[in-house]
């Protein structure tokens, strides 16, 4: 990341275009918002165009002129292209004949519209296989900076973390929880196949219900499930250890209201938690409708 902080430095002011490559969720937007902000362009306007959403042989309206014809040229600001890997084959040729107005050299902008483009995947495979065009991709990618996913850049979650705290604290009206060095602990051995949309989302439900647990446990449920089995760790210790903890759970949750004939709030005390929070872990269980059975 300090690289790509220097990158960006280096290349906010000028108008190369940027290819910014990363999995869903790393945060390719925020970085493409943070270089328009620290370039020429920060008073002119952002332009976000989510390439899925273009109908094929359409273009963004910012790049037309009043004759219709493609063209940035008159448009000052950011055009922002979101997941560039979607756009279809006639939308390409038409990007291309936009990208290739004016003297401009290869790999750079004419004036005008400044182009910022993301992809949740590298574009190789599709250059090779004839997917996308490959003069576009060089137009497009006059420097490109590939974001990591946040499992390999785990020293940076506690800062996040942090940092969501006091957002939706903040955003909320609601006092900044404390977390205990088990769910730091937790938070930080986590694969986030989300990256940090996933987290960010966490830390949200964290603060919204004052329960670090109901959190926990969704990450917990989404790391059990099989049909998600690709995100998990590698290690098939640690998902026997999922399995085995969930398993003990579910047990001594049963016992608790076995014991207090089924009075939530009781069970909730004796297990040292909150009632919202085992009300949440009766339904993920499949426990709440097993009363007098």
């Amino acid at each position: 990341m300090q690289s790509i902080r220097k990158v960006v430095a280096d290349t906010a002011a000028t108008d190369i275009p940027i290819l910014i490559v990363g999995e869903s969720g790393t945060g390719k937007e925020i970085l493409a918002l943070q270089i328009h902000r620290m370039s020429d362009r920060r008073d002119d306007p952002f332009i976000k165009t989510r390439c899925r959403s273009i109908a094929p042989g359409r273009i963004p309206v910012q790049l037309q002129n009043r004759g219709g014809e493609i063209s940035s040229a008159g448009f000052r600001g950011t055009i922002f292209l979101d997941d560039i890997c979607d756009l279809e084959q006639a939308g390409q040729r038409q990007l291309l004949d936009a990208l290739s107005e004016g003297d401009a050299l290869p790999g750079e902008c004419q004036s005008g519209g400044r182009f910022i483009s993301t992809s949740r995947r590298g574009l190789e495979d599709d250059l090779r296989a004839g997917k996308f065009a490959e003069e576009l991709y060089f137009r497009l990618n006059g420097v490109c900076l590939r974001l990591p996913a946040l499992r390999d850049r785990r020293e940076d979650i506690q800062e996040l973390v942090d940092f969501f705290l006091t957002k939706y604290a903040s955003l909320f009206e609601r006092p900044c929880p404390k977390l205990d060095d088990e769910v730091h602990a937790r938070l930080a051995n986590y694969a986030w196949p989300g990256n940090i949309r996933q987290l960010e989302n966490t830390i949200k439900k964290m603060v919204a219900t004052g329960d670090a647990d109901i959190a926990l446990t969704d990450l917990i449920d989404m790391a059990s499930d099989p049909s998600r089995s690709h995100l998990r760790s590698n290690s098939s210790l640690k998902a026997a250890a999922r399995a085995a903890s969930r398993q003990a759970e579910r047990e001594l949750i049963s016992r608790a209201l076995t014991r207090t004939h089924w009075n939530r709030k009781k069970a909730a005390q004796e297990l040292q938690i909150s009632y919202k929070a085992l009300l949440y872990k009766l339904k993920q269980l499949g426990l709440e409708d097993s009363e007098g059975s």
